[in-house]
C-alpha cells in the first residue's frame, strides 16, 4: 500500500518553505486543535469500558481498531449510525502518529490532518472512512507515516 498523504493541499492549509536557505514562503500554523485528541481519548475509554479492548497508543493497536472497524462493516450498520466512532478511531489513529513522530493536529475549514515532522499531511479520520468502506487501514496509514515497518 502507498503512503496516502492528504492528497491536494486544502485552501489555507499550511505549505511547505520552497527553498532551504534564504527568503522561503513561511508555513502559517492554523489555530491548534484539540478536539481530535479528546475524541481519541473518547474512543479509548468507550473501547475499554463497552468492549473491554484496551487501546493503548501504540501502532501495534491499530490492528485492533482495523478489525473493529471491519466487524462494524460486516454488520452493514449505516453510516450515520457509525459516524462518530469512525471519527473517534481516526482520530486515535492520528493521536498514535502524533504520539510516534512528534506531529501536530493541523485544522482548516472543519476538516483535520496531521503533520508530520517532514511537512506531509495525513488524514486518519478519512481512513477510517475508508476503512469502514473496505478500502483503507489505520494500521498501514500508521506505517507510512511514521516509517516503520
Amino acid at each position: 500500500m502507498t503512503a496516502r498523504a492528504a492528497g491536494p493541499v486544502p485552501a489555507g492549509a499550511p505549505t511547505r518553505p520552497t527553498a532551504p536557505y534564504g527568503p522561503a514562503r513561511q508555513a502559517t500554523r492554523p489555530r491548534a486543535v484539540a478536539e481530535p485528541a479528546r475524541w481519541a481519548a473518547d474512543a479509548v475509554a468507550t473501547m475499554r469500558e463497552g468492549a473491554r479492548v484496551r487501546l493503548d497508543y501504540s501502532a501495534r493497536s491499530l490492528r485492533r481498531v482495523d478489525r473493529m472497524i471491519e466487524e462494524i462493516r460486516r454488520e452493514r450498520a449505516p453510516y450515520a449510525a457509525v459516524r462518530s466512532v469512525l471519527r473517534g478511531f481516526g482520530a486515535y489513529a492520528g493521536e498514535v502518529i502524533v504520539r510516534r513522530t512528534g506531529a501536530e493536529w493541523w485544522a482548516t475549514g472543519g476538516e483535520y490532518w496531521v503533520r508530520t515532522p517532514d511537512g506531509r499531511l495525513w488524514d486518519p479520520i478519512e481512513e477510517a472512512r475508508r476503512c469502514y468502506g473496505g478500502h483503507g487501514s489505520l494500521r498501514l496509514l500508521c506505517r507510512d507515516a511514521t516509517g516503520e515497518i
